[in-house]
């Protein structure tokens, strides 16, 4: 993460090589949080798998809306949310699709607009633990989309959703051309993430205990 930050602050022109601004889609993978052989999956190839249809952008005004009254991304003012939106790809999944699946490696962050999906997590026994279903304004795989690792659990839609889908190479793009931004949005990903994991933390170890 301290290598994220300090690219940041470098200052990177918009107009910056590709080679230098990839840093979501490239330098994760080179420095061994990925397997080689096992490439991500992006949205892309996801959202044909589980039929997705794409919607306008339009959605982003939903996800502002969203946002403004989250507990850390609320934090950012009506502008930033706006410029922020404009990186999204908006999309409607039919129930039971998995959005993500757990170990495959993640490209891609979702945030549930609308309906609900369960976020399950396959234990080493053979249980199928849920971890929580979600609401509107949460999101799913950012962990992933930070770190370029395998998913900590799947995520399926339970009822027709509406999702916003921010992928790698927009984070790429976002860093290129809006830096104060995109730090902005990894720092307040990054305290949402920590509140979440210490969170599963504690239902995991009560299970184990149960």
């Amino acid at each position: 993460m301290k290598s994220i930050f300090r690219k940041l602050r470098s200052g990177q022109e918009p107009s910056a090589p590709a080679s230098e601004s990839a840093f979501f889609t490239t330098t994760l993978a080179a420095h061994g949080f990925m397997d080689p052989h096992t490439p991500p999956v992006p949205w892309e190839a996801r959202a044909i798998e589980v039929g997705a249809t794409r919607l306008p952008r339009g959605g982003g005004g939903q996800l502002e809306q969203l946002w403004s009254r989250d507990r850390y991304l609320g934090q950012l003012d009506a502008a930033s949310l706006q410029r922020l939106s404009e990186y999204f790809i908006y999309a409607a999944v039919a129930p039971q699709r998995d959005v993500i699946r757990q170990e495959e490696n993640g490209s891609f962050m979702a945030v549930v607009l609308s309906g609900q999906i369960a976020v399950e997590r396959q234990q080493p026994w053979g249980e199928r633990m849920r971890l929580a279903q979600t609401r509107p304004g949460d999101i799913l795989g950012e962990m992933s989309l930070l770190d370029g690792g395998p998913r900590f659990s799947s995520c399926t839609t339970l009822t027709d959703c509406e999702i916003g889908v921010l992928s790698a190479e927009a984070l790429d793009e976002m860093m290129a051309k809006d830096a104060a931004l995109a730090a902005k949005l990894m720092a307040l990903l990054a305290r949402k993430l920590s509140f979440r994991l210490r969170a599963i933390s504690v239902r995991l170890g009560e299970e184990q205990h149960t």
